[in-house]
Protein backbone atom coordinates (compact mmCIF):
# COMPACT_ATOMS: atom_id res chain seq x y z
CA UNK A 1 0.00 0.00 0.00
CA UNK A 2 1.42 3.39 -1.03
CA UNK A 3 0.28 6.98 -0.52
CA UNK A 4 -0.63 7.45 -4.19
CA UNK A 5 -3.17 4.62 -4.13
CA UNK A 6 -6.79 5.80 -4.42
CA UNK A 7 -9.44 6.14 -1.74
CA UNK A 8 -12.50 3.96 -2.33
CA UNK A 9 -16.05 5.11 -1.55
CA UNK A 10 -19.37 3.33 -2.05
CA UNK A 11 -23.08 3.87 -1.48
CA UNK A 12 -26.36 2.33 -2.61
CA UNK A 13 -26.51 4.95 -5.37
CA UNK A 14 -25.50 8.55 -5.99
CA UNK A 15 -26.15 9.76 -2.44
CA UNK A 16 -22.58 9.09 -1.36
CA UNK A 17 -21.46 11.78 -3.79
CA UNK A 18 -22.36 14.17 -0.97
CA UNK A 19 -19.57 12.52 1.03
CA UNK A 20 -17.25 12.28 -1.97
CA UNK A 21 -17.47 16.03 -2.58
CA UNK A 22 -16.45 16.72 1.03
CA UNK A 23 -13.54 14.29 0.73
CA UNK A 24 -12.51 16.07 -2.44
CA UNK A 25 -12.73 19.45 -0.70
CA UNK A 26 -10.60 18.37 2.26
CA UNK A 27 -8.20 16.08 0.37
CA UNK A 28 -7.69 17.69 -3.05
CA UNK A 29 -4.62 15.64 -3.99
CA UNK A 30 -6.23 12.23 -3.51
CA UNK A 31 -7.44 9.97 -6.31
CA UNK A 32 -11.00 8.79 -5.62
CA UNK A 33 -12.86 5.71 -6.82
CA UNK A 34 -16.62 5.77 -6.24
CA UNK A 35 -19.15 2.97 -6.70
CA UNK A 36 -22.86 3.70 -6.94
CA UNK A 37 -24.68 0.43 -6.27
CA UNK A 38 -27.70 1.74 -8.15
CA UNK A 39 -28.92 -1.71 -9.14
CA UNK A 40 -29.82 -2.31 -5.48
CA UNK A 41 -30.88 1.21 -4.46
CA UNK A 42 -32.33 2.08 -2.09
CA UNK A 43 -30.65 -0.09 0.54
CA UNK A 44 -33.43 0.92 2.92
CA UNK A 45 -35.74 -1.44 1.01
CA UNK A 46 -33.30 -4.37 1.05
CA UNK A 47 -32.85 -7.15 3.61
CA UNK A 48 -29.92 -7.10 6.02
CA UNK A 49 -28.49 -10.15 4.24
CA UNK A 50 -28.58 -8.44 0.84
CA UNK A 51 -27.02 -5.25 2.19
CA UNK A 52 -24.18 -7.18 3.83
CA UNK A 53 -23.52 -9.19 0.64
CA UNK A 54 -23.43 -6.00 -1.43
CA UNK A 55 -21.12 -4.26 1.04
CA UNK A 56 -18.70 -7.20 0.88
CA UNK A 57 -18.79 -7.31 -2.93
CA UNK A 58 -18.19 -3.57 -3.31
CA UNK A 59 -15.39 -3.61 -0.76
CA UNK A 60 -13.80 -6.50 -2.67
CA UNK A 61 -14.02 -4.44 -5.86
CA UNK A 62 -12.43 -1.40 -4.25
CA UNK A 63 -9.72 -3.57 -2.71
CA UNK A 64 -9.02 -4.97 -6.18
CA UNK A 65 -8.59 -1.34 -7.32
CA UNK A 66 -5.82 -1.01 -4.67
CA UNK A 67 -7.83 1.33 -2.44
CA UNK A 68 -5.72 2.40 0.55
CA UNK A 69 -8.86 3.18 2.57
CA UNK A 70 -12.58 2.66 2.05
CA UNK A 71 -15.47 4.89 3.07
CA UNK A 72 -18.88 3.30 3.49
CA UNK A 73 -20.81 6.41 2.45
CA UNK A 74 -24.14 4.99 3.54
CA UNK A 75 -25.71 5.02 7.01
CA UNK A 76 -27.69 1.84 6.37
CA UNK A 77 -24.72 -0.17 5.08
CA UNK A 78 -22.59 1.11 7.93
CA UNK A 79 -25.14 0.07 10.53
CA UNK A 80 -25.58 -3.41 9.09
CA UNK A 81 -22.23 -4.39 7.58
CA UNK A 82 -19.27 -2.35 8.79
CA UNK A 83 -18.21 -4.76 11.54
CA UNK A 84 -18.21 -7.61 9.03
CA UNK A 85 -16.15 -5.54 6.60
CA UNK A 86 -13.60 -4.62 9.25
CA UNK A 87 -13.23 -8.27 10.22
CA UNK A 88 -12.62 -9.36 6.61
CA UNK A 89 -10.50 -6.58 5.15
CA UNK A 90 -7.24 -5.10 6.38
CA UNK A 91 -7.56 -1.60 4.89
CA UNK A 92 -8.94 1.24 7.06
CA UNK A 93 -12.73 1.38 6.71
CA UNK A 94 -14.58 4.56 7.70
CA UNK A 95 -18.35 4.52 8.11
CA UNK A 96 -21.26 6.90 8.57
CA UNK A 97 -23.57 7.46 11.48
CA UNK A 98 -26.32 10.01 12.11
CA UNK A 99 -24.97 13.08 13.93
CA UNK A 100 -26.92 12.51 17.15
CA UNK A 101 -24.14 13.73 19.46
CA UNK A 102 -23.57 17.05 17.60
CA UNK A 103 -27.34 17.54 17.45
CA UNK A 104 -27.67 17.26 21.23
CA UNK A 105 -25.09 20.04 21.54
CA UNK A 106 -26.79 22.24 18.94
CA UNK A 107 -30.43 22.05 20.05
CA UNK A 108 -31.93 24.86 22.06
CA UNK A 109 -35.44 23.42 22.34
CA UNK A 110 -34.27 20.00 23.50
CA UNK A 111 -36.00 18.39 20.51
CA UNK A 112 -34.13 16.99 17.51
CA UNK A 113 -35.44 15.22 14.43
CA UNK A 114 -33.61 12.40 12.68
CA UNK A 115 -34.39 11.95 8.98
CA UNK A 116 -33.25 8.51 7.80
CA UNK A 117 -34.24 5.25 6.14
CA UNK A 118 -36.28 2.68 8.04
CA UNK A 119 -33.32 0.28 8.03
CA UNK A 120 -31.04 2.83 9.68
CA UNK A 121 -33.58 3.78 12.33
CA UNK A 122 -34.27 0.11 13.15
CA UNK A 123 -30.60 -0.89 13.43
CA UNK A 124 -28.90 -1.85 16.68
CA UNK A 125 -26.11 0.59 15.88
CA UNK A 126 -28.60 3.46 15.83
CA UNK A 127 -30.15 2.26 19.10
CA UNK A 128 -26.68 2.35 20.64
CA UNK A 129 -26.27 5.96 19.51
CA UNK A 130 -29.55 6.93 21.14
CA UNK A 131 -28.59 5.28 24.42
CA UNK A 132 -25.16 6.94 24.38
CA UNK A 133 -26.21 10.50 23.50
CA UNK A 134 -29.98 10.83 23.68
CA UNK A 135 -30.45 11.15 27.42
CA UNK A 136 -32.39 14.28 28.36
CA UNK A 137 -33.20 15.05 24.72
CA UNK A 138 -36.39 14.28 22.82
CA UNK A 139 -35.34 12.48 19.63
CA UNK A 140 -38.00 12.24 16.92
CA UNK A 141 -37.41 9.49 14.37
CA UNK A 142 -38.67 10.14 10.85
CA UNK A 143 -38.32 7.65 7.98
CA UNK A 144 -38.39 9.37 4.60
CA UNK A 145 -39.91 7.11 1.92
CA UNK A 146 -39.29 8.29 -1.63
CA UNK A 147 -36.45 10.70 -0.88
CA UNK A 148 -33.68 8.41 -2.12
CA UNK A 149 -35.57 7.67 -5.32
CA UNK A 150 -36.02 11.39 -6.08
CA UNK A 151 -32.30 12.05 -5.64
CA UNK A 152 -31.42 9.04 -7.77
CA UNK A 153 -33.52 10.57 -10.55
CA UNK A 154 -31.86 13.95 -10.09
CA UNK A 155 -35.25 15.41 -9.15
CA UNK A 156 -34.15 17.73 -6.36
CA UNK A 157 -36.71 20.51 -6.34
CA UNK A 158 -39.89 19.59 -8.20
CA UNK A 159 -43.33 19.98 -6.59
CA UNK A 160 -43.40 16.20 -6.07
CA UNK A 161 -40.07 16.27 -4.23
CA UNK A 162 -41.09 19.30 -2.19
CA UNK A 163 -44.29 17.52 -1.17
CA UNK A 164 -42.37 14.43 -0.02
CA UNK A 165 -40.01 16.56 2.04
CA UNK A 166 -42.85 18.57 3.58
CA UNK A 167 -44.64 15.39 4.70
CA UNK A 168 -41.58 14.31 6.68
CA UNK A 169 -40.17 17.62 7.93
CA UNK A 170 -43.45 19.33 8.82
CA UNK A 171 -44.38 16.98 11.69
CA UNK A 172 -40.92 17.35 13.24
CA UNK A 173 -41.18 21.13 13.22
CA UNK A 174 -44.68 21.03 14.69
CA UNK A 175 -43.31 19.02 17.63
CA UNK A 176 -40.64 21.63 18.35
CA UNK A 177 -37.57 20.23 16.61
CA UNK A 178 -34.99 22.96 16.06
CA UNK A 179 -32.24 20.62 14.84
CA UNK A 180 -32.56 18.15 11.95
CA UNK A 181 -30.09 15.30 11.45
CA UNK A 182 -29.62 14.05 7.88
CA UNK A 183 -29.25 10.31 8.44
CA UNK A 184 -28.83 9.29 4.80
CA UNK A 185 -26.15 10.48 2.36
CA UNK A 186 -28.77 11.16 -0.32
CA UNK A 187 -30.52 13.75 1.85
CA UNK A 188 -27.92 16.58 1.72
CA UNK A 189 -28.85 17.07 -1.93
CA UNK A 190 -32.33 18.03 -0.68
CA UNK A 191 -31.00 20.58 1.82
CA UNK A 192 -32.28 23.61 -0.16
CA UNK A 193 -35.81 22.20 -0.05
CA UNK A 194 -35.48 21.22 3.62
CA UNK A 195 -34.17 24.71 4.43
CA UNK A 196 -37.03 26.39 2.57
CA UNK A 197 -39.54 24.39 4.62
CA UNK A 198 -37.76 24.54 7.98
CA UNK A 199 -36.67 28.17 7.87
CA UNK A 200 -33.36 29.79 8.84
CA UNK A 201 -33.62 29.15 12.59
CA UNK A 202 -33.46 25.36 12.26
CA UNK A 203 -30.02 23.70 12.26
CA UNK A 204 -29.46 21.02 9.59
CA UNK A 205 -26.62 18.59 10.30
CA UNK A 206 -24.76 16.65 7.59
CA UNK A 207 -21.96 14.37 8.90
CA UNK A 208 -19.99 14.32 5.62
CA UNK A 209 -17.37 16.85 6.78
CA UNK A 210 -16.73 14.85 9.96
CA UNK A 211 -16.32 11.66 7.92
CA UNK A 212 -13.77 13.35 5.65
CA UNK A 213 -11.86 14.59 8.70
CA UNK A 214 -11.81 11.09 10.21
CA UNK A 215 -10.58 9.67 6.90
CA UNK A 216 -7.81 12.27 6.79
CA UNK A 217 -6.84 11.47 10.38
CA UNK A 218 -6.71 7.73 9.71
CA UNK A 219 -4.56 8.17 6.60
CA UNK A 220 -2.22 10.58 8.39
CA UNK A 221 -1.79 8.10 11.24
CA UNK A 222 -0.55 5.40 8.86
CA UNK A 223 1.39 7.87 6.69
CA UNK A 224 -0.73 7.31 3.57
CA UNK A 225 -1.85 10.85 2.75
CA UNK A 226 -0.92 11.79 -0.81
CA UNK A 227 1.88 14.33 -1.04
CA UNK A 228 1.30 15.21 -4.69
CA UNK A 229 0.95 18.87 -5.64
CA UNK A 230 -1.59 18.30 -8.45
CA UNK A 231 -5.30 17.68 -8.00
CA UNK A 232 -6.48 14.11 -7.74
CA UNK A 233 -8.81 12.31 -10.14
CA UNK A 234 -12.24 10.73 -9.78
CA UNK A 235 -13.43 7.45 -11.29
CA UNK A 236 -17.09 6.48 -10.98
CA UNK A 237 -18.57 3.00 -11.34
CA UNK A 238 -22.14 1.76 -11.14
CA UNK A 239 -23.93 -1.57 -10.85
CA UNK A 240 -27.00 -0.10 -12.52
CA UNK A 241 -27.85 2.18 -15.43
CA UNK A 242 -26.43 5.38 -13.97
CA UNK A 243 -25.17 7.80 -16.64
CA UNK A 244 -22.79 10.74 -16.56
CA UNK A 245 -25.75 13.00 -17.27
CA UNK A 246 -27.56 11.87 -14.13
CA UNK A 247 -24.43 12.61 -12.08
CA UNK A 248 -23.86 16.11 -13.50
CA UNK A 249 -26.41 17.81 -11.23
CA UNK A 250 -24.82 16.24 -8.14
CA UNK A 251 -21.12 16.54 -8.91
CA UNK A 252 -18.91 19.51 -9.69
CA UNK A 253 -17.75 18.37 -13.11
CA UNK A 254 -18.53 15.85 -15.82
CA UNK A 255 -17.08 12.40 -15.22
CA UNK A 256 -17.32 9.12 -17.08
CA UNK A 257 -19.38 6.42 -15.37
CA UNK A 258 -18.26 2.84 -15.98
CA UNK A 259 -20.16 -0.40 -15.50
CA UNK A 260 -19.12 -2.48 -12.53
CA UNK A 261 -17.52 -5.76 -13.66
CA UNK A 262 -19.89 -8.73 -13.55
CA UNK A 263 -18.16 -10.61 -10.69
CA UNK A 264 -19.18 -7.75 -8.39
CA UNK A 265 -22.80 -7.39 -9.50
Amino acid sequence: MVADNPIGVFDSGVGGLSVLREIRRQLPAEDLVYVADSRYAPYGDQSDETIEKRAIALTQFLASASAKAIVVACNTATAIAIETLRSRFSVPIVGMEPAIKPATLETRSGVIGVLATRQTLASSKFSTLLVAYGAGIQVLLQPCPGWVEQVEKGDLSSPATTSLVEKCVGPLLSQGADTLVLGCTHYPFLTPVIRAIAGPAVTILDPAAAVARELQRRLRTIDLLSQRSQDGTERLWTSGSLTAQSVDSLWTKTVDVQQLPSPFL
